[in-house]
């Protein structure tokens, strides 16, 4: 069987994956990246490189991409419609495959409102979910958006997108991700799941549905590294639940750090048996150094 990437393989072959996240730096050196990277090798099946998070500028997510190719490691290159229109983004996509990148990542994006440039114009031209449309149209029937052909090969690419199973309202969380499915979306990362009972509770409509059949589902884990990150978490960061048990245990624990990578195991560990999971992806915000014992310690990888 031809697999578009190795973490296509992953996937296809009902392993548990690993995705880990390397954001970029708000400068230009590559060695911010580099040292992200060697400490994470082998702990992940591939990386996502992010786009402009939070609507700050950093580097960009192709060049962050390029740096992990050249390591012989496997990226996922975001993309925001926050900053791009149809024709920048459909160009960034025939770019990013003829470089090598073979996972593609589609995102609406952050509004600038939340980023350090408020007043920069939002292109937002089109949303995620036309993104995921119009980049498998250029992979399987070759076209571009307008209706063009595209004349010298095709983008052959896995494609991503994101999923909140926590946002309000609850009931059309799973009309979103079968849109998504039907607009041609191979793998789904999660919003960071810290509310299992609710995450349970999305999985048991994805799995009635049938959707966990029709795409793969990679649970989002973002460890607590504070208090005051926890408190973010809870009370400012838009479609986040944490529930009441875990901030207060972040509250009353003597070492607040310690706590939330015993919480983070925690929530892998229930994550990894829930039937319709297909994988884990780790978001460890400015923490990426504890990415490899959170590996370890749970197993996740020895579940090739």
């Amino acid at each position: 069987m031809n697999f578009r990437s190795h973490l296509d393989e992953v996937l296809s072959s009902s392993k548990f994956a690993v995705t880990a996240e390397i954001g970029p730096p708000k400068g230009s050196d590559p060695n911010i990246i580099t040292k992200k990277a060697e400490m994470l090798k082998g702990y992940a099946d591939a990386f996502n490189i992010t786009d402009n998070q939070t609507a700050v500028v950093r580097m960009s997510s192709i060049a962050g991409c390029c740096i992990l190719l050249k390591m012989n490691m496997e990226p996922i290159m975001q993309m925001t419609c926050r900053d791009r229109n149809r024709i920048a983004l459909q160009s960034d996509v025939l770019g990013a495959s003829a470089l090598g990148i073979k996972n593609l990542l589609c995102l609406t994006g952050d509004h600038q409102s939340f980023g350090n440039h408020p007043s920069a114009k939002g292109v937002f031209d089109i949303d995620s979910m036309q993104l995921i449309q119009i980049v498998k149209n250029m992979r399987d029937k070759g076209i571009f958006q307008n209706g063009d052909n595209i004349l010298a090969r095709r983008p052959d690419v896995f494609i991503g997108a994101a999923a909140n199973p926590f946002a309000d309202p609850f009931e059309l969380r799973i009309d979103r991700l079968r849109k998504k499915i039907k607009a041609g979306v191979d793998f789904i990362q999660t919003q960071s799941v810290y509310n299992l009972d609710k995450f349970n509770k999305w999985m048991d409509e994805v799995k009635s549905n049938g959707l966990d059949k029709k795409v793969h589902i990679l649970a989002g884990v973002t460890p607590l590294k504070s208090l005051k990150m926890a408190e973010r978490m809870k009370f400012y960061v838009p479609g986040v639940d944490v529930p009441d048990t875990i901030y207060d245990r972040m509250k009353n624990a003597n070492d607040p750090k310690k706590e939330g990578y015993e919480i983070a195991l925690e929530i892998v560990r229930e994550l990894k048996n829930i039937n319709g999971i297909h994988g884990v992806h780790i978001t460890a915000l400015f923490w990426e150094d504890i990415i490899p014992s959170l590996v370890e310690e749970t197993g996740i990888r020895t579940m090739h």
